[in-house]
């Protein structure tokens, strides 16, 4: 039974987006237990597949539906010099392996100098295989990321690899649901990014565990695909299991004519279907939060994770300010980062800036980044890596001309790849050293081991590149 026929039968009031797209692919409910989810969509990097690979050939059984599984390598690639020999023998071995794995059993792959590689997460939307109402699901933790389209996306362990790859199906407990409303409007600079990171800040990093969260109201109607996707990228950083957005004619937009989209008479119906998918007016969430939009500031982080967050003109709480059970770990963290509470960051001088990664590596990121350098100079205390999330964003970087400005400023466009989100790559960046990165997580050693992470947006991370500190664009 199809994904609309099974939205048809079950078109009862009162339900929310999640509840939608959740029924229509439960293939059967384990009394007290999990459930047998049905899954469309699966990603698969080099850094998560190769035991479940392994564990069907020990089963001596294949993929199921090979169809709707897509592998890229992305983790372990470095972002310079991709046409020559991966040095690094363990991600030489890696990517290797995924690529004899897409091969052994029948997948689509996109390797190095693919015109189509690039982070799994990046270029699932920008092909068109990341649709509304489906359910995606991939062995990497962004996989929220594709929520913005109106899916269930989430991360699943090396196990549950093996599980979808042999049965397209996949063993989960139903999460609790959430609505986040944004109401008003953003100030002027401020983006998604920095509506994500002063959410995490109000809710903690575990504000949202055990739900999905649906993000809603003025201000998330009022951003554009590639802002939704940074929003929904960071949902697991506050503890959901992900984080989904209705789709209206901006999503819509943003998929027609995408190479793998519906096409002509499958376009008008998926259309039809796509439309119904939005919360009734009836629904009831678990859980319901409004926060108002002109309040948020451009963030930075001053921490070891997510939730430590403020904005940038403001100041590191002092001790009496945290919990008595967070004061350790909250010294702890400072003392890694080499801040004191109560201490002001903005004019703080930095050593790196990265532009990349799932969460802003997008054509629109650069176009943000590059807005901001035109006329400028990188300043010369700063290292800048600026990675585009995919070959197609690389390509149209340089069909803009963003790639003249951005040399004419003294800036060097690398090839796509994760790079210095995580220290699984040559891009690490060194001891003690500060980097101000438009990623995901600013953990201890995330970015290299001593590296100290600043968390922030495009605009942010333009400023820092252009004055070497830590700057209000």
């Amino acid at each position: 039974m199809s994904t609309i026929e099974n939205i048809s039968q079950n078109n009862q009031k009162g339900r929310t987006l999640f509840d939608k797209v959740w029924d229509a692919h439960v293939v059967a409910t384990v009394e007290d237990g999990p459930t047998q989810l049905y899954i469309d969509r699966h990603l698969c990097h080099e850094v998560t597949s190769p035991q479940a690979f392994a564990g069907l050939r020990e089963r001596g059984i294949k993929v199921f539906r090979p169809n709707q599984t897509i592998l890229t390598a992305d983790h372990n690639i470095p972002t310079m010099g991709q046409d020559k020999p991966i040095r690094d023998e363990v991600s030489r071995f890696q990517v290797d392996t995924l690529a004899r794995n897409a091969k052994d059993f029948g997948l689509t792959y996109y390797g190095l100098k693919n015109t189509k590689n690039g982070i799994v997460h990046v270029i699932g939307p920008e092909n068109g295989y990341t649709q509304p109402g489906m359910t995606i699901v991939c062995g990497d933790s962004h996989t929220s990321t594709h929520g913005a389209f109106g899916a269930i996306a989430f991360g699943i362990g090396t196990s549950e690899v093996e599980m979808v790859l042999s049965s397209q199906c996949v063993l989960q407990t139903r999460p609790k649901t959430m609505r986040i409303n944004f109401e008003g409007k953003l100030n002027e600079g401020v983006s998604s990014k920095d509506m994500a990171l002063y959410m995490i800040w109000k809710l903690t990093m575990g504000g949202a565990t055990g739900y999905f969260v649906e993000y809603a109201g003025e201000a998330i109607r009022n951003l554009s695909m590639e802002e939704r996707m940074t929003l929904c990228n960071l949902s697991i950083e506050m503890g959901a299991r992900g984080g989904l957005i209705a789709p209206d004619d901006t999503t819509f937009n943003y998929l027609k004519d995408r190479e793998f989209a519906p096409k002509g008479e499958k376009w008008d119906e998926a259309l039809a279907y796509w439309k119904t998918l939005k919360s009734d007016d009836e629904a009831a969430f678990d859980k319901e939060i409004t926060f108002d939009a002109s309040e948020i500031k451009q963030m930075i982080t001053y921490g070891t994770n997510p939730g430590m967050g403020m904005p940038i003109d403001d100041t590191i709480p002092t001790l009496e300010e945290i919990e008595p059970s967070g004061k350790i770990s909250f010294e702890k963290s400072l003392n890694y980062m080499g801040f004191k509470a109560g201490e002001k960051l903005e004019g703080k001088s930095i050593d790196y800036v990265f532009l990349g990664s799932c969460t802003n590596g997008r054509i629109e990121d650069f176009r943000i980044f590059t807005n901001y350098i035109k006329g400028k100079k990188k300043a010369n205390n700063v290292t800048a890596w600026l990675v585009p999330g995919s070959w197609q964003v690389r390509k149209q970087i340089k069909e803009e001309g963003l790639d003249k400005v951005l040399e004419d400023a003294g800036f060097e466009l690398r090839e796509p790849g994760c790079s210095a989100c995580l220290a699984m790559n040559d891009d690490k960046v060194p001891a003690g050293m500060y980097a101000v990165s438009t990623s995901n997580r600013n953990f201890e050693g995330r970015q290299g081991q001593g590296a100290r992470t600043i968390l922030a947006s495009p605009l942010v991370a333009a400023a820092a590149a252009v004055n070497g500190k830590i700057t209000i664009p």
